[in-house]
């Protein structure tokens, strides 16, 4: 018996399958995509230093031993930080607590009140929500808007760090909002403790902040009981292996109170996909007061810092070779030689190794 098949059935059957199957692929697609998700993340770091003019014996805490400077500034190997960052992001809450351990990470959180003297490991700690597509709510503790190198030294092209990002805050404990304004343009304002204190508000004074941003340029302000900063940040592509890095910033401490003004470019030359080149040509100088980190008393100094690094990757692996030479204002010498003595200039060499996971 010869069997017919109804063709319109069987096309029928085919449509109702692949509608299936495209309904199903969507819905899989969209609960993947509104499923939470948690992340885990960081970065170990080492370092190797040493003057090639000056004393190597005494230890980076000791002024006038290494560049005024936060950070690699240990004589010899010496130890950077573990930082584990743990994320968890959610349809439209999450969360980010991030963890420091080690010489670099005590220095981050430095000015923390109650647990700095005790080893608290705090970088951040903070929670947000997603109010809407252009809304962004974000409340705990949060590394600083302002400048343009950070703490982490995955973040940062350069391993030692600029005297603008050691002389600006590090990190704000409070309440920030972040708001898209349009493809370009973006709007943060911030109402937060007293720099760089994190636990709690010791006297009832707060400070505020706000940043405008345009295609990756950043405009920055923190006003702080009576003292101010105004702080640009941001940098251009001018070809496919070409970056320019820019910041500058001036602040002012208010009444009897030292201020600072600074500007740094830093141009980069990636040679390949494995290596980048780059300079920070920084110029900074205190006003109107000393901190005494690049001066002897006088109530201006400033320094001239030159840094050339070279960035090689091998998978998550960086190394990272440093030259450094900080020249300083103060004609009676800021820096020590061999023998002790003051002197006007300092050169170094840093070689870092920086693994991220």
């Amino acid at each position: 018996m010869k069997t017919v098949i109804n063709t319109k059935y069987v096309k029928n059957i085919l449509a109702s399958g692949l509608m299936l199957l495209a309904a199903s692929s969507v819905l899989a697609q969209e609960d993947e995509e509104s499923t939470p998700s948690f992340t885990l993340s960081g970065s170990i770091d080492a370092y190797y230093r040493a003057n090639l003019n000056g004393d190597n014996s005494a230890p980076g805490g000791v002024p006038n031993a290494a560049p005024g400077s936060s950070f690699a500034n240990l004589p010899g190997f010496a130890l950077g930080m573990a930082n584990v960052i743990a994320g968890y992001e959610g349809e439209k809450v999450g969360f980010v607590a991030d963890l420091v351990f080690g010489p670099r990470g005590t220095d981050a959180i430095f000015a923390s009140p109650i647990y700095s003297a005790t080893g608290n490991i705090v970088n951040q700690l903070y929670a947000y929500w997603n109010v809407s597509d252009d809304v962004k709510l974000t409340f705990g503790n949060f590394n600083t808007f302002l400048g343009y190198e950070v703490i982490s030294p995955t973040a940062n092209f350069n391993y030692s760090t600029s005297y603008l990002f050691s002389y600006g805050p590090f990190s704000h404990t409070g309440l920030k909002a972040d708001f898209a304004l349009s493809d370009d343009f973006s709007l943060m304002l911030a109402v937060m403790n007293r720099t760089d204190v994190t636990e709690l508000n010791l006297d009832g004074k707060y400070a505020y902040g706000a940043q405008l941003g345009y295609s990756g340029q950043y405009l920055n302000f923190l006003a702080d009981n009576g003292a101010f900063e105004i702080d640009y940040t941001g940098g251009f592509d001018i070809a496919d292996d070409f970056f320019l890095g820019l910041n500058a910033a001036y602040f002012d401490g208010g009444d009897n109170a030292a201020g600072f003004a600074g500007v740094a470019l830093y141009p980069q030359l990636a040679t390949s996909e494995d290596f980048t080149i780059g300079l920070r040509g920084e110029y900074f100088a205190e006003l109107d007061g000393n901190f005494g980190a690049i001066g002897t008393g006088v109530d201006e100094s400033s320094v001239f810092a030159v840094t050339l690094t070279g960035s090689y990757s091998v998978d998550n692996l960086t190394i990272k070779p440093e030259l450094r030479l900080d020249s300083a204002s103060d004609e009676s010498g800021y820096f020590l030689d061999s023998d002790l003595v003051a002197q006007k200039s300092l050169s170094s060499f840093v070689i870092a190794a920086i693994y991220s996971f």
